[in-house]
């Protein structure tokens, strides 16, 4: 048997192969690139939508064992790689930033700040180029939670300015604009003035995804950033109890009403596990946040448990994904970042995208 007739065999049965999320085949949604086949040997890559891909050693395992068993191969090597693919939009706004992620809040309280906080994490520790926003112009806490000290950004040409950086991301927030411990004592026009100087001044350069920490509620610093920052979905945070999942409802229904795309809810404090047992504890009731998914008819994304670690991690500056990756609320956090990477790709393959042709990724 010919390579070029052993290959055609080996592109047929990736054909069989499907992504659980796009539901459709990895040769037709174009991830097969590079492909080689000599002697037997076959070798490719599988190039997904993200390097957060929740389902990447599925696929990987699912491909060596199909093509394994295809007659003729004699050694299979899969290299798995991602390119994340920028969303549509028309506002010329942060053109380097392929997906925009507003996570927000109905009211304080809820641990907003920590879950954007370890969601960016979580997708720059998968290799991805990551930058976080604190938009929550009054109670900005996102630089105490990664460990910035407040100062000053570096100013560019064009009165544009670079953002901090740690732990990998690219990271502005609106306590760099006082003085450490005062108060921004701003009017509503004032606020629209500092959130259109994070969009348009701020050197982030290349992202593929930028997180955005809203402040709790929906005022004005909610309506600027849906109204002129091209965002590519939102997260609504939650606790189980009855009140917060009221205000997160009038949050869901905010971006309703923009037209912003809901990635979906996720329930914060869902859950305690206590030393040396495997119970989980509900001390604030529990299936809130999955019952106002199911209401509004968008994805339930995870539970982060309650646990000591991330108010230590906050505390000290080193988000609990880094500081114990083992934690139930990192690897909550993980699957946290996997699912809403994979929201985000089932959007962008409904935009009317055409998928790259099986003959130009392997042969270009």
């Amino acid at each position: 048997m010919s390579d070029q007739d052993l290959q055609v065999r080996v592109i047929a049965e990736l054909k069989t192969v499907m992504d659980p999320d796009l539901n459709k085949d990895i040769v037709s949604l174009g991830f097969i690139k590079n492909m080689n086949v000599t002697g037997g040997n076959v070798k490719f890559q599988v190039e997904l939508t993200t390097p957060a891909c929740p389902v990447k050693e599925q696929l990987k395992t699912e491909c060596e064992t199909k093509v394994r068993a295809v007659d003729g191969v004699k050694n299979v090597e899969v290299e798995m790689t991602a390119m994340v693919r920028p969303a549509e939009h028309s506002q010329p706004i942060l053109e380097n930033v392929k997906n925009i992620i507003a996570v927000a809040s109905g009211k304080g309280g809820v641990g907003k700040s920590t879950v954007a906080t370890n969601l960016a994490m979580a997708l720059q520790m998968t290799g991805a180029k990551v930058g976080l926003m604190d938009a929550d112009i009054y109670g900005p806490s996102i630089p105490q939670m990664l460990g910035i000290p407040i100062s000053a950004p570096k100013g560019g040409a064009d009165n544009k300015f670079f953002p901090h950086e740690q732990y990998g991301l690219k990271v502005v927030s609106a306590a760099f604009l006082s003085k450490e411990g005062q108060p921004l004592m701003l009017r509503g026009p004032m606020l629209g003035g500092i959130i259109q100087q994070f969009l348009q001044n701020v050197e982030w350069g290349e992202l593929d995804y930028l997180v955005i920490d809203l402040p709790p509620g929906t005022g004005d610093v909610q309506l600027t950033l849906t109204q002129r920052a091209p965002l590519s979905g939102a997260v609504v945070v939650t606790t189980p109890q009855e009140v917060s999942l009221i205000d997160a409802e009038k949050g869901v229904r905010m971006f309703d009403s923009v037209k912003v795309p809901m990635l979906g809810i996720v329930e914060n404090m869902s859950y305690f596990v206590c030393d040396g047992c495997d119970k989980k504890h509900h001390i604030f009731k529990s299936g809130g946040g999955q019952t106002l998914a199911e209401k509004f008819k968008v994805p339930f994304l995870n539970e982060i448990p309650l646990v000591g670690e991330v108010v230590e991690g906050g505390d000290k500056g080193v988000p609990v994904i880094m500081a114990d990756p083992s934690s139930p609320a990192s690897k909550a956090y993980k699957v946290l970042a996997g699912q809403v990477a994979a929201q985000l790709s089932i959007i962008h393959s409904q935009e009317g995208k055409p998928a790259a042709s099986f003959e130009l990724a392997w042969k270009g």
